[in-house]
């Protein structure tokens, strides 16, 4: 039987919708549904395969406002953020409906014959979207898996259901056959543990927690099903005394603090080189200060929301009862779920808000005295997502760039994410790439063909 979920606006804590959750049988009909759809979908011409995903892109970008509207009441986004995160859902569904009539194979040189290669699509696959950024994140999975001509069921995450039940109405919309594209709302524990064990469901795409992250890669070894895993992080911003100290500085608040630090590339480790350690301090105290922490729904130019649930409220509190806490910016007194942006100054690298992800608007900040300790430093961790370097120096830029272990790298920039270039994780951060040009190719089987020539 399907049961309800309330769902939350996180700056008001008051009720937006209910959403029906799916159940078990509910959850493997609709796989089952998708399964049926693959071989037609597999077989549809490239071209229209492309064309129907820029006409699924055109209804995004006509339903903008209505999709950054759905997220900032239900996950508390800025405008600002939920605008850019509808147009990256539409700039995503454009870049990859060029892929289908571009799924080029090889021919091999052999003797005796000729051999050829097909990326096979794989069928149908299971997308876990988490309450982040709901928006982005599916379609970063489902835009690529379509164009590589599989099938998709995808769960978004309990809190943050909204945008992808209307995405899966605008694809639908768009000509998507029935089956294609499904949207499955329902607890991690019911559709999305399907996912993994539903033989039909012939890769899963997660997005969250490494805990979680691990207990989907051991359930999926069961059937040698694929997995794609963008987990956690915990990313340095390493600041040398060389660099424009003043644009660091201003610039460190929002690589931590936007969506109020509930972004696994949150840089949430900030290394200042020592002689430039207390001017930064200032100046970052300047900027935290300074930054609008306000209701997004009530206020089109805040800059930073509320966490996403009490839960997490509690959470994030429970690393600051510890530490030194430097300076805080503001944020509202009233219900919703709100904590102010907050810089720490660890005790040393074995405290708890230095090494764990808080996913919250807390930043820690030490100082260190070499290139060398500050590289040590940054890959004195589990994980290994994102990060940034600040030098006016190109040789020690890239010296420092090669050393840091992380999939995603800045230098004077926080920019970690663009969707035609490659985006995942070293280490405890995930396992594969999501995005650029070769994402489309996860989503397939690379198939060998050698034809005699009768020679």
């Amino acid at each position: 039987m399907s049961t309800s979920y309330t769902v939350l606006n996180p700056a008001t804590a008051e009720p937006v919708t209910e959403v029906q959750l799916a159940s078990e049988a509910e959850t493997d009909a609709l796989i089952e549904r998708a399964h049926e759809a693959f071989p037609a979908w597999r077989d549809v011409a490239p071209g229209e395969r492309a064309r129907l995903l820029r006409r699924f892109a055109a209804l995004v970008d006509e339903h903008l406002d209505e999709l950054a509207g759905l997220e900032v009441r239900n996950a508390g986004h800025t405008w600002g953020n939920a605008r850019w995160e509808a147009g990256n859902v539409r700039d995503v569904l454009n870049y990859y409906s060029a892929a289908p009539e571009r799924m080029h194979g090889r021919q091999i040189p052999v003797s005796g014959g000729i051999d050829v290669t097909f990326h096979e699509p794989l069928g149908v696959v299971g997308i876990i979207v988490p309450w982040n950024f709901p928006m982005p994140i599916a379609g970063w999975g489902l835009a690529p898996a379509l164009a590589a001509g599989n099938t998709v069921v995808l769960k978004p995450a309990e809190l943050t259901p909204l945008t992808a039940i209307r995405l899966g109405e605008l694809g639908r919309e768009a000509g998507l056959p029935e089956g294609v594209l499904t949207i499955i709302p329902g607890a991690g524990s019911v559709v999305g543990n399907r996912f993994v064990t539903h033989p039909l469901v012939r890769k899963v795409c997660f997005t969250g927690s490494t805990a979680v992250g691990k207990k989907i890669m051991a359930g999926a070894a069961d059937q040698v099903k694929r997995v794609t895993l963008e987990l956690g992080g915990k990313s340095s911003n390493v600041v040398f005394a060389d660099a424009d100290i003043a644009a660091a500085a201003a610039s460190a608040p929002y690589a931590v603090f936007d969506n109020a630090g509930q972004d696994c590339c949150a840089r949430s480790r900030i290394l200042v080189e020592r002689p430039a350690y207390d001017e930064f301090l200032g100046r970052l105290e300047q900027a935290v200060t300074g930054m609008r922490v306000t209701d997004p729904g009530a206020d089109p130019d805040s800059e930073m929301g509320p966490l996403i649930s009490a839960t997490q409220k509690e959470r994030v509190a429970g690393y600051l009862t510890d530490v030194e806490v430097a300076f805080t910016g503001s944020a509202p007194d009233s219900a919703g779920f709100w904590v102010p942006p907050t810089v720490v100054l660890p005790g040393g690298t074995d405290d708890a808000v230095w090494r764990e992800e808080v996913f919250g608007p807390v930043v820690a900040v030490l100082p260190f005295d070499s290139e060398e300790e500050a590289v040590r430093l940054a890959n004195d961790t589990e994980y290994g997502l994102s990060g940034s370097i600040f030098t006016s120096d190109v040789g020690r830029a890239l010296r420092v760039s090669r050393g840091v272990a992380a999939g995603n790298l800045s230098v004077n920039s926080h920019s970690a994410v663009r969707y035609w270039t490659p985006f995942g994780g070293f280490k405890q951060s995930g396992l594969g790439r999501e995005l650029g040009p070769d994402a489309p190719l996860a989503f397939t089987e690379e198939k060998n063909v050698f034809i005699a020539d009768g020679s």
